[in-house]
């Protein structure tokens, strides 16, 4: 069968996250879609296949190297932009995709490239969950917590999001799927906020994921209310680097970003 590597929320190879999207023509055992994705080693690889449902033209689920999660943004792009790439989609309509556990999510391409529509995950604030500062090596200036289990946790300024070396396994004794960490943009940077995205718990390894189109689901509403409106960009800030556009419309947040397919192939397992 047909797989891809799909480099997302960038416009050139070798940055941005990569994700592998798998294109079956049929339904699979979801035992095996785990082994796949933990030879690919990315932080997610997609498994996408055409329904015959109302609701949505194709099913999506998504898998990490160590289980399955509910919702990605930067697979979901990825695989969006290898169903159009192929010509496996009609690239003047919208891509409609059935999952599991987050409804049906529609992919649009446009000009300035794929938009996402996704529901709106804003963060409680909480109190700083026990461990996580001295976890992170960084002063905690607010805590939250969304529907996905994440913790949003806003420190000082962007240069100390970009000097974290959180330290790995006490970060996983954190309660939670994963920790973004955040703070407003420093000068004029062409962006509005910056962030990271830690998860032990998902992803081997350091445990970062280079772009996560999931934890924009919360840093939009976030900074949205913090800026006073909601059209942002997001640069995430690990070594790859990537930037997310994010408008909000309700309960539902939009996220946009460019993908570049770096494979083409076909997987024999």
């Amino acid at each position: 069968m047909r797989m891809l590597v799909v480099d997302a929320f960038t416009d050139r190879p070798f940055a941005g996250n990569p994700a592998g999207v798998c294109l079956l023509p049929d339904a699979a055992d979801p035992a095996w879609m785990q082994r796949v994705a933990a030879e690919m080693k990315h932080s997610e690889t997609a498994f996408v296949r055409p329904v015959d449902d109302p609701d949505g033209g194709f099913e999506l689920r998504w898998f990490t190297p160590l289980t399955e999660v509910a919702l990605c943004g930067h697979a979901t792009l990825a695989a969006a932009h290898a169903l159009f790439d192929t010509g496996t989609a009609d690239p003047g309509a919208p891509i409609r995709f059935r999952t599991r556990h987050s409804g049906v999510l529609t992919v649009r391409r446009d000009a300035d490239g794929l938009s996402m529509d996704f529901p709106a995950a804003p963060p409680e604030r909480i109190d700083v969950p026990d461990g996580l500062a001295a976890a992170l090596g960084a002063r905690i200036r607010w805590a939250g917590r969304n529907a996905q289990n994440d913790v949003l946790a806003e420190v000082a300024d962007e240069a100390a999001v970009r000097a974290l070396v959180p330290d790995v396994a006490a970060l996983a004794a954190v309660d939670a799927r994963g920790v973004i960490v955040t703070a407003p943009a420093g000068g004029d940077a062409g962006h509005d906020f910056v962030s990271r995205f830690f998860a032990p718990r998902v992803l081997p390894g350091d445990a970062e994921d280079p772009v996560t189109g999931s934890a924009h689901c919360a840093l939009g509403p976030f900074w949205a209310a913090r800026f006073g409106r909601g059209a942002l960009t997001g640069h995430q800030a690990s070594a790859r680097g990537g930037l997310v556009r994010v408008a909000l419309h309700g309960d539902r947040v939009v996220l946009s970003g460019s993908a570049v397919t770096v494979l083409d192939g076909t997987f024999r397992g």
